[in-house]
């Protein structure tokens, strides 16, 4: 495992102090920070990607073309 050094600033220093003030170490509250940010970055490229298909003549019209296909097996 590796070890980060940062020099934080003066906000970052207000916000680790909130993350902190429970009680939960400096190391745990930027842990989650770093996997909340990547979770964040995930979703936020799954939205473009999501997005991009949508605005996609071919793509929507494939959709469809899949989905019309598959109406007869419907249950109800």
């Amino acid at each position: 495992m590796s070890s980060v050094n940062f020099r934080p600033d003066e906000a970052t220093e207000r916000a680790l102090a909130e993350l902190t003030a429970d009680g939960r170490s400096v190391s745990a509250a930027i842990r989650d920070a770093v996997l909340d940010a990547a979770r964040a970055k995930r979703a936020e490229a799954l939205r473009a990607e999501a997005l991009a298909l949508a605005a996609d003549p071919d793509d929507v019209a494939e959709m469809r073309a899949v989905r019309a296909d598959l109406e007869p097996l419907r249950a109800w």
